[in-house]
């Protein structure tokens, strides 16, 4: 007797480490670092049903490119084979600062 096949469920750690690879793909236009290193990702959380929450903050709520980059990590993301559903999520609490920045990032800016 052949066991039922379900969707595959992928193990959550590696899925979230696939997550962040792709969110790393995704740059502010005026700063040449990707904005998981910027620390502009607040939140990553994957579901059971690979299903994957992002919050995440942009350097400025007056950002010119606060549309196109929250739809570009979704995009990003989606196309891991695999995910279900991506919802991303924008807030301003806590303000961005660039002590969020990671030191990959500092040390691309000429901050170290």
């Amino acid at each position: 007797m052949e066991k039922e096949t379900k969707p595959e469920q992928l193990d959550t750690s590696a899925l979230k480490q696939k997550v962040v690879n792709a969110i790393k793909l995704v740059y502010d236009p005026e700063i040449p670092v990707d904005v998981y290193e910027l620390g502009l990702i607040y939140e990553i959380t994957v579901y059971p049903v690979n299903n994957v929450y992002i919050m995440m903050t942009l350097t400025s709520p007056n950002c010119p490119a606060a549309e196109s980059i929250p739809a570009e990590v979704k995009e990003r993301v989606k196309e891991i084979e695999g995910i279900n559903n991506v919802e991303v999520e924008l807030t301003f609490d806590p303000p961005y600062s660039q002590d969020m920045m990671s030191e990959v990032a500092k040390l691309e800016l000429g901050f170290l």
